[in-house]
């Protein structure tokens, strides 16, 4: 068990979108997930997370607690219908 990395001044409603992204990324190497599925997270995620640093700071600390890194599923999303890591 670990946490997700959330930043202290978002909304409840911004927390849930990132969250539905790290729940995407766990997906995609647990289960499989679809790219289109993944990328509608995705682009939630880089709404809020609206800067590189702050999205590169995320998955880097996202990878650090769970394994799990959202570039690479992102990257795979771009390449692949089906993303299964």
């Amino acid at each position: 068990m670990y946490d997700y990395p959330l930043e202290p001044d978002w909304s409840t409603e911004e927390i849930i979108e990132v969250v539905g992204l790290y729940n995407a990324v766990e997906q995609a190497y647990e289960e499989g997930i679809s790219s289109k599925e993944f990328m509608e997270h995705y682009r939630a995620f880089t709404s809020i997370a609206d800067s590189k640093a702050l999205q590169k700071q995320l998955d880097k600390a996202f990878e650090e607690a769970s394994g799990y890194s959202i570039y690479k599923v992102f990257k795979r999303s771009q390449e692949e219908e089906w993303v299964k890591l």
